[in-house]
């Protein structure tokens, strides 16, 4: 496994979503592949109007994440710069500053011969001990892998009563562009409750939000043309989790609806 520290900050050219979408220079591609664990980390504020925004004024380390699929082009660069999809986002609680606390030393290794401009570069590999660092003063061991409904996810063990069972599962491709479409043509509100995140959890919420195929993805036999207008729509994890919940048939979003009103629920 690789460790990687991905540097997100408030004023930026890049089109970064905080926990969903990272976006770079093609010169971090090797750093940023399937199966990194990333560390979220912010520079010194700058922008005072950012504050209630962040973790802390000074550099910090603010969350851990992982990279479960392939980098893809920015089709607007004439750079090469690359999108990837970030998955299991696990914000920390508290800030977890780049040095030790009361101390001038870094937790990052800085090699001698990049103590100038070390900082200047927004995507840098680490070690699974500078990882365990942050880990350990952060309180956590790692980000958390959560299962979202409707994607099929390989788990590589699952523990049952104190013994180890190993599960193979079929991993369904996705391109992180079409969510994106559908989010900008149907907005981030559930289409079938209007439950909006944003609404209710601030800033935290804002854009977050599941996108369902109408058709089931395990449905298709190959690739498939998707219309993110007609073939996919925004939905709460609770509406989600209905539409779902019997595995041998889907429901629509009419029949969803149906049941929201039935019991006085929209």
């Amino acid at each position: 496994m690789s460790y990687t520290v991905i540097t997100e900050n408030d004023v930026s050219q890049w089109s970064d979503k905080t926990g969903s979408e990272y976006h770079f220079p093609k010169r971090y591609a090797k750093y940023l592949a399937p199966g990194t664990t990333v560390v979220y980390y912010k520079g010194k504020l700058k922008d005072k109007s950012f504050r209630d925004k962040r973790l802390s004024d000074e550099p910090h380390y603010f969350g851990f994440a992982t990279i479960e699929q392939e980098p893809f082009i920015d089709e607007e660069s004439q750079k090469g710069d690359l999108f990837v999809t970030i998955e299991n986002f696990t914000p920390f609680k508290e800030a977890v500053p780049n040095k030790y606390p009361g101390t001038d030393e870094y937790i990052e290794i800085i090699p001698e011969n990049r103590r100038n401009n070390y900082w200047r570069d927004g995507v840098r590999p680490i070690n699974k001990e500078t990882f365990d660092r942050i880990a350990t003063l952060a309180g956590l061991s790692g980000p958390k892998s959560q299962k979202r409904l409707g994607d099929e996810y390989a788990f590589t063990s699952s523990i049952a009563e104190g013994g180890k069972k190993r599960i193979f599962s079929t991993r369904y491709e996705r391109d992180p562009r079409l969510r994106k479409q559908a989010i900008e043509i149907h907005g981030d509100s559930c289409i079938a409750c209007g439950f909006n995140f944003g609404e209710v959890y601030g800033d935290h919420g804002v854009g977050f939000i599941h996108v369902h195929h109408v058709v089931p993805i395990s449905m298709y036999d190959k690739k498939q043309i998707v219309n993110p207008a007609t073939d996919l729509i925004p939905l709460c994890p609770n509406c989600h989790a209905m539409v779902h919940r019997d595995p041998n048939s889907t429901l629509s979003i009419e029949e969803l609806q149906r049941i929201l009103k039935r019991f006085g629920n929209k």
